[in-house]
């Protein structure tokens, strides 16, 4: 089974509707990918939670060491680790009841995919949040 997100019109509305993103592999350096994304999204409004077991903080914010280090719900858990961590990351995104997977430009898994869809998941993967949200402006 191959990827199908949603379509373009449902994406806009997840993004005016949730605005809590934990970002998993989020990187404390400015000059990386998930740094400029999530600072974006910030900037936007968006509350960033840094998930990355190796800093202590990214923009200004306390980073966990996992999902479940999170107090308070999520409502998108953003993906910035390689394709092979997404089944696992994948398991605490339905253990901490996200409401939506979503992984960075790239980033896909069809084990995963078909994990989160079967525990009824809103699954974005291979797309920038970055720029779906500059899309829908």
């Amino acid at each position: 089974m191959s990827i199908i997100n949603p379509e373009r019109s449902e994406i806009k509305k997840v993004l005016e509707e949730n605005k809590r993103i934990a970002v998993v592999g989020l990187s404390n350096n400015p000059e990386r990918t998930s740094y400029m994304v999530a600072q974006a999204m910030q900037n936007a409004g968006y509350e960033i939670i840094p998930v990355n077991p190796v800093i202590t903080e990214a923009l200004g914010v306390k980073a966990v060491p996992t999902l479940k280090d999170i107090e308070g719900p999520v409502d998108i858990v953003n993906v910035f680790r390689k394709s092979e961590f997404l089944p696992e990351i994948a398991r605490e995104t339905v253990e901490i009841n996200a409401k939506v997977f979503w992984a960075q430009l790239g980033v896909i898994n069809d084990k995963a995919y078909n994990y989160l869809k079967d525990h009824n998941m809103t699954v974005i993967m291979d797309r920038c949040i970055k720029v779906e949200h500059a899309m829908t402006k």
